[in-house]
């Protein structure tokens, strides 16, 4: 059987990205240089001026601003945008730890693209606590942040939709359906992105309406950290779908092959000589379900256009399971998407941990790994074989 990588004329072709003012229901602004709440002690400031409001809607931010006002010699914040809701404007907070300029690879974090799949914002916190008490204590891993690797993590990229309890943002629309980037195929109803109404879930947007910010600050993130000849991982973390974790790897928007889908094969078997007892799926999106507008489908063919190395994953929390356990869940749509029973979600706050710490790993030591030659090749057959076959 021959499958080929990477035919679609789109490959050759630039996608469309035209980044205009915020759609006039929603006034949002990117800050300047000068404007509040770009840095650790305003962003704090921000923090305890909005304390009670915060812990009731988003208490996110407080654990984040206690992480970051206890480490502000380890983690650079800056605020990207900021996004009104009822009576306050939320920012979206970047964190970075290294310096991305100057080294050799990055790894890129994402969680709450989709509000109310909060759970992932927290396994993203709890990861972040880990890492800068192990910076202080941990000599040599302290040391590979001097050079080797640098993180950008984006913990809430849509704050809104955490407010509101919402898979969209405060304009009704998908973030991960909102990409100019159509499918191949035919997708799921509904599922794979719609433009009928932003009542329904899953809405793209108007065609040709103006581009979201929340997608505009991932457009500039990969923009400002990606450079040729560097590679860059990004992992972006969600819940609400299967019974199992999922690790999926592109495309979401066609069934044909990545044209990295040799690293991607190398990285999972990497990842299983390492974890061998591992419970996670890993194996294309498009295996499970196609859909229109994925943003890091898009952000990646536009990175490969502009011969730069994006490697995107997605960590799909089987949310279904915690549902499955505790029925009474269904009754409540945030806990579609959220494990409810104390236990169970201290559980997940740890039991992603060694996965970002391989991830950490496996980016820093990129070139240790990556197949070459003949063993490209090799990885391809596998992958074609193992995911590609029907």
């Amino acid at each position: 059987m021959t499958v080929n990588v990477e035919t679609s004329s789109l490959a050759s072709q630039p996608l469309p990205l035209v980044l205009d003012e915020p759609m006039p229901d929603t006034q949002v602004t990117f800050n300047e240089a000068d404007s509040a709440l770009t840095n650790a002690a305003q962003f704090h400031e921000f923090i305890q001026c909005h304390k009670g409001q915060l812990k009731t809607y988003v208490p996110e931010y407080l654990e984040l601003d206690k992480i970051i006002f206890q480490n502000q010699d380890v983690i650079q914040v800056d605020v990207l945008a900021h996004v009104p809701v009822n009576n306050i404007t939320l920012p979206i907070p970047q964190l970075v730890i290294g310096n991305p300029d100057t080294s050799k690879t990055t790894l890129i974090i994402t969680a709450a693209i989709h509000g109310v799949e909060r759970i992932g914002t927290q396994a993203l916190l709890a990861w972040l606590q880990s890492l800068v008490q192990r910076y202080r204590w941990d000599g040599l891993w302290r040391s590979q942040f001097e050079e080797e690797v640098a993180i950008v993590i984006l913990p809430m990229v849509n704050p809104v939709g955490m407010y509101l309890n919402t898979r969209a943002n405060g304009n009704g629309v998908d973030i991960n359906r909102h990409a100019p980037i159509e499918a191949e195929d035919p997708v799921p109803f509904l599922l794979g992105g719609q433009r009928i109404s932003k009542r329904l879930p899953w809405y793209r947007g108007k065609k040709g309406a103006s581009i979201q910010m929340e997608f505009q600050v991932l457009q500039q993130v990969i923009e400002r950290f990606t450079q040729p000849d560097k590679p860059v991982l990004a992992l972006d973390i969600h819940s609400g779908f299967g019974f199992r974790d999922q690790l999926w790897i592109p495309y979401a928007f066609r069934r044909q092959p990545i044209s990295d889908v040799p690293v991607y094969m190398a990285l999972k078997i990497l990842w299983e000589r390492n974890y061998p007892n591992h419970n996670y799926k890993f194996e294309p999106q498009s295996t499970a379900y196609l859909s229109h507008g994925d943003v890091w489908d898009y952000f990646h063919r536009q990175c490969q256009q502009q011969n730069k190395l994006l490697l995107p994953l997605t960590l799909e929390m089987g949310s279904w399971n915690w549902v499955k356990k505790r029925p009474i869940q269904i009754l409540s749509f945030s806990g579609l998407f959220h494990p409810t029973v104390p236990h169970r979600h201290a559980r997940v706050l740890r039991q992603h941990l060694g996965l970002m710490d391989f991830l950490l790993a496996a980016t820093r030591n990129f070139d240790q790994w990556k197949p070459q030659g003949d063993q490209w090749y090799a990885m391809e057959q596998v992958a074609l074989s193992m995911w590609y076959q029907d």
